[in-house]
């Protein structure tokens, strides 16, 4: 049965180093503005989505328009600079996201392709090996350490209920 092959790439190493410079770049000019969360930081904070872009922006016109409602501990000119970087970040993002997301699916498929193509190689070499043909057995014994099930043994019988 021929194999699947959705995806056949081959990018010139040129390309390549052209893409890590790009990327290091990136990295580079962005490190200093960006910010790093702990998992329990990330669960704590309010989280500012599409919907509450519009209202935050509201929000701003109106301590503007009003100022007298402000409370006076608010930083206005804060929320000023928080609200563009939002919007500045956004920006590059939205597009590395798009990347990030084909470039996560792309890799998939040639994982996939790969690994089925193995597959099928470590089960002709299984055979092989159950048919003693010579120097399948220590391809197979090699390649068969991949699916060995290491589960220890415990002291206690299984539940059988």
């Amino acid at each position: 049965m021929p194999e699947q092959n959705d995806v056949s790439i081959v990018i010139p190493p040129e390309v390549l180093t052209e893409l890590k410079d790009a990327v290091t770049l990136i990295k580079t000019k962005l490190d200093p503005y960006l910010v790093a969360l702990t998992p329990e930081e990330r669960k704590t904070l309010p989280k500012m989505s599409d919907k509450t872009v519009a209202f935050v922006e509201k929000t701003l016109g109106y301590t503007e328009s009003t100022p007298e409602f402000a409370p006076p501990y608010m930083k206005v000119d804060e929320m000023k600079i928080d609200l563009k970087a939002v919007d500045d970040l956004t920006e590059i993002f939205k597009p590395l996201q798009q990347i990030e997301s084909n470039l996560d699916d792309t890799l998939m498929i040639c994982g996939s392709e790969a690994y089925v193509s193995a597959l099928s190689y470590y089960n002709s070499v299984k055979m092989a090996a159950k048919l003693d043909i010579p120097s399948a057995k220590p391809i197979y014994d090699d390649l068969k350490k991949r699916f060995t099930n290491k589960v220890k043994p415990t002291d206690e019988p299984a539940d059988q209920g």
